[in-house]
């Protein structure tokens, strides 16, 4: 008999872009994520959306709230729930360091990308925050047009 050659889809599926605009990342971690089969097959067609997501640590475990991954199209009735809760799958210690940043600065936990490793696993990019205030998103606007301009008068 042939062997099967299977090919693994690797690569990003959604990315937050609006975290990076209201946020200011400080520190990022790898998380995995706890996905029933109709999910996993919806995130390979790259049905994923995280505008509005956060992690919560409840009772020692980290939680993906607000994650929409749509239902899959042949999923018939075993199809899972768009907007449930998702575990996320992270160490003893990785959830404690986490926890003692989000309870002392004043931290957000928000997802910043979702993806499948190179070994077809999805994961989570997790990110560290602070909220920004309105005048440091014009501040940094200006900062850009100013560059752009430099930019222009350099050519």
């Amino acid at each position: 008999m042939a062997e099967r050659k299977t090919t693994i889809a690797t690569g990003s599926v959604a990315r937050n872009k609006r975290a990076w605009h209201d946020y200011e990342i400080v520190e990022k971690v790898e998380a995995g994520l706890q996905l029933a089969g109709t999910e996993v097959k919806s995130l390979r067609n790259r049905q994923c959306d995280l505008e509005g997501a956060f992690a919560r640590i409840q009772d020692n475990e980290c939680w993906l709230i607000g994650c929409k991954i749509a239902s899959y199209a042949q999923g018939g009735y075993v199809n899972h729930d768009p907007l449930r809760k998702r575990k996320l799958l992270l160490h003893r210690t990785q959830i404690k360091k986490i926890r003692t940043k989000l309870d002392q600065r004043g931290f957000t936990l928000i997802p910043l990308s979702v993806y499948f490793n190179s070994r077809g696993l999805a994961k989570v990019e997790l990110g560290l925050a602070h909220g920004k205030r309105q005048y440091d998103k014009r501040q940094k606007l200006r900062e850009k047009e100013q560059k752009r301009d430099m930019s222009r008068i350099r050519r």
